[in-house]
């Protein structure tokens, strides 16, 4: 029994950090506390930013404490830096302006007892000005066009397994996959579905990057929703957490930039069609009420739910949070560019023309673009994995009714209010 138990609780822990890829910071003794002198932490092109640095321990001011900072646009190397003492355990540091739009990151490193101890704060330059660095190719739309055309040839071949140990009394839970893009190519999930009588609007939660187990999201099913918590690399979702650590160390390394130099071969083909194909086997099913169908992930699971609400019509609602994949191509115009980073200085290899064009079918401003149909977008200011230009460049880009909800300090994590707010959203576009 306590050894189900702890698997359990392993498989649950990796699914929560899944929602948001990464977890949420965790308390430490000194805390460093960076913001700005607006408190929106936006600001016009050319106007000055302040930023406001307070070193506390036990809820006090720590005094004569050592620091080190760095300020510059984010991502880009920093502009300005310096060691200096507080006297008083706080400080102002001016760090002048930014003529055009973005963002300006101030991260700074307390010393304390040989241990050190960082915060940031980052400031917005009128980021609703923020235009795509990527292209948009004269023939986006054809060539996925011809890919969904092509997909919709290959049968569905549905398979379910019910999994009885985690079936409640309200939601029949199981293990399904189905056929992707061409004959042998799998999609896996975990479907739930609610057991009583009726129809019922549907769900597809789509995966943040990397390889993990997934519980399925029997929550939301017991308030009457199909849900489909998918994979996107083509192997079952109900192994032992270590086979998923094993493959990312091994054949899934790097998966982002396979293929990169090949429109049609990239990774994220398969990924972005198996997405319009768990939709296939979502509204094949006979609860489902044939007309509700929503679909939400956060970083990677961001872009995908932005991606899918885009090349499938049946999708009426999509709710991302901090979408990766975008504006990839940012680092070679001198700024941010989204996750993967796969155009920062880091990798240089994939600075060629092959590279940079297919990237532009799969960049995520360029789906953003094509969507019709409302958009919950929710983000933070202090994302170091999603920067916020990469970020911004996409919602601006969005012509579609959309809503923003700014949790400016967050990172690459999510407040439980933040997960909330995403799922009342949800909630109410579909009737629940």
């Amino acid at each position: 029994m306590m050894k189900h138990f702890l698997s359990f609780l392993l498989l649950f822990a990796s699914v929560s950090i899944s929602v948001s890829t990464q977890a949420q910071p965790v308390e430490r003794l000194i805390k460093v506390i960076v913001g700005t002198d607006h408190d929106n932490w936006t600001y016009r092109s050319g106007e000055n930013v302040n930023f406001s640095v307070s070193v506390f321990r036990n809820g006090n001011l720590l005094k004569d404490v050592r620091i080190r900072y760095e300020i510059g646009p984010e991502k880009m190397p920093a502009t300005k830096k310096e060691t200096i003492t507080l006297k008083t355990g706080m400080t102002t540091l001016a760090s002048g302006s930014m003529s055009t739009p973005g963002f300006l990151r101030c991260i700074v490193v307390a010393e304390v007892e040989g241990k050190e101890y960082r915060g940031l704060a980052t400031a917005g330059i009128d980021p609703d000005k923020i235009q795509p660095a990527v292209e948009n190719p004269s023939d986006f739309v054809s060539f996925w066009d011809k890919a969904k055309a092509e997909l919709a040839k290959v049968p569905l071949d549905a398979k379910m397994t019910l999994m009885p140990e985690r079936c409640t009394e309200k939601v029949n839970v199981y293990h399904v996959n189905i056929q992707n893009f061409r004959v042998g190519s799998r999609v896996y999930g975990i479907l739930c579905v609610p057991k009583m009588e009726g129809k019922f609007p549907a769900l597809l939660r789509v995966p943040g990057a990397g390889a993990r187990p997934y519980a399925g999201d029997v929550r939301t099913a017991e308030r009457g929703v199909i849900t489909l918590e998918i994979g996107i690399h083509g192997v079952p979702v109900n192994m032992d957490v270590s086979v998923y650590n094993d493959m990312m160390a091994s054949n899934l390394s790097g998966y982002w930039a396979y293929n990169l130099d090949d429109r049609d071969r990239y990774y994220y083909k398969r990924v972005y069609l198996g997405c319009v194909r768990a939709n296939d086997f979502l509204v094949s099913l006979p609860q489902y009420d044939g007309s509700n169908l929503a679909v939400t992930g956060g970083s990677q699971g961001g872009a995908l739910s932005i991606v899918t609400a885009a090349l499938d019509p049946r999708v009426k609602w999509a709710a991302p949070t901090y979408p990766a994949l975008s504006d990839m191509v940012g680092y070679l115009k001198g700024r941010a560019g989204g996750w993967p980073h796969i155009f920062d200085s880091n990798n240089p290899q994939n600075n060629t023309e092959a590279k940079i064009k297919t990237a532009a079918y799969y960049d995520v401003v360029n789906f953003a673009k094509q969507m019709k149909v409302p958009c919950f977008y929710s983000m933070g200011f202090n994302d170091e994995t999603c920067p916020p230009t990469s970020m911004w460049a996409v919602y601006n880009s969005i012509t579609a009714p959309k809503e923003l909800k700014l949790f400016l300090e967050t990172g690459h994590w999510t407040f439980p209010e933040e997960n909330e707010l995403v799922s009342n959203w949800l909630m109410g576009k579909l009737g629940k």
